[in-house]
């Protein structure tokens, strides 16, 4: 069986807590690979190695950082195929969505490349008699970056290229579920020239992030994922010292207006709901149907559905794969079947689904669930699967404060032709990401990732202009020399007299 050990130092090193966690192949629902779990000295000893790349690498200059991103953004390039291959045996992801996901992930690592206008600084002169002032941004340290199983590479991506190229060394653990990304993301990276230490991954559980969260040697966590653990990291971290930004969960709403293009809203909810088998924090998992159109959307998005094609991953005609684990898989069908109980109208039931010679895969098939209130747990939890709910609302306003009414505020969307009620909805609506006729308004790399409420905890969003400054902090220097000309009699400071 195949072993996925931690990256420390520039070389793959052996786990040696002898704790070792199962990796399936969603797919097949075989256990294909053991995966290292560290223990709190392993560790330790990551960030020792860390500590010590810190001491060169963070008085690197910007074109020796540069110069490795660059050969690393060409590296990612050409291994865009095999990361998505193991994107796809380990998460159960398409190939084609897994490669998109490295497409995002590079775009970061773009922004990365050009770190050295992000760092330049500002300077006053003359601020006060023969007085400079001048404010400059320096690396932190250690950081360290937790990550979700649902974006193996591309999440890891919106941390650490930023991170190293402000000056920062990084400790990356992703999750347990699928971790061979990871690494060869850290493989590619020693490849470029990147110097050993500089970029670490450890593998881990709670144990390993526990220890993370209080090692007094890392002075940053970044961390994407579930938004009760998005709030203890924040508050252990923070608690020990360090600066977090911490991505939790969501429940993204579609509002959708009468005046809407319904086929093209319809299209929408469809990719944006079941994309990724529904696997992502951007998912609409909510569509909000405003006035008449309500019947004749749901039966839109219902002819779609039932089209989409499920299967393995690594198959070109599948269109969604599995779920990442079995019991995920439980967990998002009891949604489902609760839903009706809860007075919702079960559209599409897709509880049950197999795929024919992969019958022990975590499959699930399509759901909609028709007019869902407001206080049902399908409608309440982040479900993370393909259930779509539809929710009914008379007006614009009656939907916007159903919408604001949610403890989540990641990202939201508005489907219609009328540019004053895109105008008056991207300014009343309480999310931190919003889409006008864009179902999934995830920012490109220059723009910052992030969201509202209950969806972050920290002050900084994520890659972006707030990524870099989450990764430096700001120094300001006063300065006041005295004029060559005022120098005392009998010393030559070589400054010519006549000027």
């Amino acid at each position: 069986m195949k072993t996925v050990n931690h990256w420390i130092g520039g070389k793959t090193v052996e786990g040696a807590s002898g704790n070792y966690g199962p990796v399936t192949d969603p797919a097949t629902g075989e256990v294909t690979t053991q995966v290292a779990l560290a223990s709190a000295d392993e560790v330790d000893a990551a960030v020792r190695v860390a500590r010590e790349a810190f001491q060169s690498w963070g008085q690197s200059s910007l074109a020796a950082r540069t110069k490795v991103l660059f050969a690393y953004r060409a590296l990612l390039d050409a291994n865009r195929d095999a990361i998505a291959e193991l994107i796809t045996a380990e998460h159960g992801k398409v190939h084609s969505d897994a490669l998109g996901e490295v497409a995002r992930g590079l775009e970061i690592v773009e922004l990365a490349c050009g770190i050295t206008t992000q760092l330049k600084g500002e300077l006053s002169t003359s601020v006060s008699n023969r007085v400079d002032v001048s404010s400059i941004r320096q690396p932190l340290g250690v950081v360290a970056g937790i990550t979700p199983f649902n974006f193996p590479a591309m999440v890891p991506m919106w941390m650490f290229p930023l991170a190293v190229a402000c000056g920062n060394t990084f400790i990356l653990k992703p999750s347990e579920k699928d971790p061979s990304a990871a690494n060869k993301l850290a493989e590619l990276a020693s490849e470029a020239g990147l110097p050993d230490g500089v970029l670490n991954v450890v593998h881990g559980d709670k144990v390993a992030v526990d220890a993370l969260l209080a090692h007094p040697g890392i002075a940053a966590v970044s961390f994407v994922g579930s938004t009760p653990i998005a709030r203890h990291i924040h508050t252990t971290a923070s608690a020990n010292g360090k600066r977090v930004q911490a991505l939790g969960g969501a429940k993204n709403h579609m509002l959708v207006l009468p005046d809407a293009d319904l086929d093209a809203a319809a299209d929408a909810a469809v990719s944006a709901a079941y994309g990724s088998a529904g696997e992502r924090c951007m998912a609409i998992s909510a569509v909000v149907a405003v006035g008449s159109i309500g019947d004749a959307l749901v039966e839109k998005i219902r002819e779609r559905a039932e089209k989409i094609k499920i299967g393995p991953g690594n198959d070109p005609t599948s269109e969604m794969g599995p779920l990442i684990t079995a019991a995920h898989r439980d967990k998002v069908a009891s949604y489902v079947k609760g839903a009706a109980d809860q007075g919702a109208d079960v559209v599409l039931d897709g509880t049950g689904y197999t795929v024919g010679g992969f019958e022990k895969g975590h499959w699930i098939g399509l759901s909609l669930l028709d007019n869902v209130k407001t206080d049902s747990d399908a409608y309440r939890d982040e479900i993370f699967g393909p259930v779509l709910c539809v929710l009914r609302a008379e007006t614009y306003e009656e939907g916007v404060a159903l919408i604001n009414a949610s403890p989540f505020g990641n990202g939201t969307a508005i489907f219609t032709r009328d540019g004053g009620a895109a105008r008056r909805f991207q300014l009343e609506i309480e999310a931190g990401m919003v889409g006008v006729n864009v179902p999934i308004p995830v920012p490109v790399g220059y723009h910052s990732f992030g969201g509202w409420k209950d969806s972050l905890f920290g002050d900084h969003h994520i890659y972006g202009n707030d990524g870099i400054h989450f990764y430096t902090r700001g120094k300001v220097v006063t300065t006041r020399w005295p004029d060559p000309s005022e120098a005392p009699v009998g010393v030559d400071l070589g400054f010519p007299r006549n000027h």
